[in-house]
């Protein structure tokens, strides 16, 4: 069975796969290429909604393992949703948690049926299944869902990836057959080629390690189910750059070319160019808010450190070429002071210049894209930030 994936391709770029489209969610229209900030725990660390307002992200991701923790889906749906929770007006994807609970393989037993975990918080013990992870998402009710995945290092054998690949292809099924029991079938096209998009939306996660044969079998398998896009996971996670772009080249060509595709955890403009180049439609990363409260500040020109010497006395915004209200209010000088005096506002507002960054970033992207030349910026991204 296939159904309608509510994503529209507006442009190709003739010299690569890069291409920019629209995907339609239940809470509006979401550009793409699209870099997605992470809000974890219902929050993007150190930021309100005014300031994802303000450096226009179109969609957030949160995640089902922490919300399910704490606060808990029952209270988040006794509250009316993630979305009302949060005052969040736009598009939501939450990751199933697989990530999350890969972290604590120390802590976590896999069985046919599901994962038993601890939590990270108390020792507490808990199962996820693929069925009972679409319910704790359609609790959070976000826009975009998840399937339930089994992560493994980079470094794992082989055989070893093969059999957690197994386990997810099959986690697949069930949580698609739970999301269609649960979800009505009423997407409906506009004649401008637009979508009426009523109820969440159901991506399915690619696995495969670093493997190409695993890559392409996964690829090839979540493409017969019916899934409104597709995750890619597995990837970001200590790999080289060379050893993604292969997982890439075996994976893309398998996948439907009209439903989205998005990368999991990544965040680099070199490597987020790389995936567009490759025909990667989404991305998500901490990395953006991680290095500002490190001091780190992204630029047109390349990256900084605002704690270096030469930044307390200079009177120049962080970007010139920037429309952050940062970057139109506050001085490199100013920024130096508060971070070196632990001022927590210095997170927030390099967080917000950061995040702009790679928001613009898309844009210019996009732009790229239609004028068809992509690669020229690929070039200069790439010559700013080797």
């Amino acid at each position: 069975m296939d159904i309608i994936s509510p994503f529209k391709i507006t442009a190709k770029d003739t010299k690569t796969n890069a291409r920019s489209g629209v995907l339609y969610t239940k809470h509006g229209a979401v550009k793409t290429p699209v870099f997605m900030p992470v809000a974890t725990q219902a929050s993007v660390k150190a930021l309100t909604d005014e300031d994802l307002n303000h450096i226009k992200a179109e969609c957030i991701l949160s995640n089902t393992y922490h919300l399910y923790l704490r606060p808990g889906t029952e209270l988040l749906e006794k509250m009316g949703g993630l979305h009302k929770f949060m005052h969040w007006q736009g598009s939501i994807l939450t990751d199933s948690g697989g990530f999350q609970v890969h972290s604590l393989s120390h802590l976590r037993k896999i069985t046919e049926e599901g994962v038993w975990f601890k939590s990270h918080h108390d020792g507490s013990k808990h199962f996820f299944t693929p069925e009972n992870v679409i319910e704790y998402e359609s609790k959070i009710a976000s826009d975009i869902w998840t399937c339930l995945d089994v992560l493994i290092p980079s470094t794992a054998k082989e055989s070893d990836a093969r059999r957690a690949l197994e386990i997810t292809k099959r986690w697949a099924r069930r949580a698609a057959a739970k999301y269609h029991a649960l979800i009505p079938q009423a997407i409906a096209k506009n004649n401008d080629g637009s979508f009426n998009v009523p109820h969440s939306l159901l991506f399915g996660i690619i696995q495969g390690s670093i493997y190409p044969k695993l890559r392409e079998d996964a690829a090839k398998d979540m493409a017969t189910l019916p899934l409104h896009g597709f995750c890619i996971g597995g990837l970001s996670v200590g790999e080289t750059r060379e050893e993604m772009n292969l997982a890439l080249k075996h994976t893309i060509p398998h996948l439907p070319e009209q439903k989205p595709r998005y990368l999991m955890g990544l965040g680099t403009p070199q490597e987020m160019l790389d995936c567009i180049e490759r025909g990667v439609d989404m991305f998500d990363c901490v990395w953006p808010t991680r290095v500002a409260r490190n001091g780190q500040v992204m630029t047109s020109s390349g990256k900084f450190n605002i704690k270096n010497n030469t930044y307390r006395t200079d009177e120049r915004p962080l970007d010139d070429t920037c429309d952050c209200f940062v970057c139109q209010k506050y001085s490199r000088a100013y920024l130096s002071h508060l971070f070196r005096s632990g001022e927590l506002t210095s997170h927030r507002l390099l967080s917000v210049h950061n995040i702009r960054f790679l928001t613009r970033l898309m844009e210019r992207v996009r732009q790229s894209i239609a004028d068809g030349t992509f690669l020229e910026l690929k070039e200069e991204v790439e010559k700013n930030y080797k």
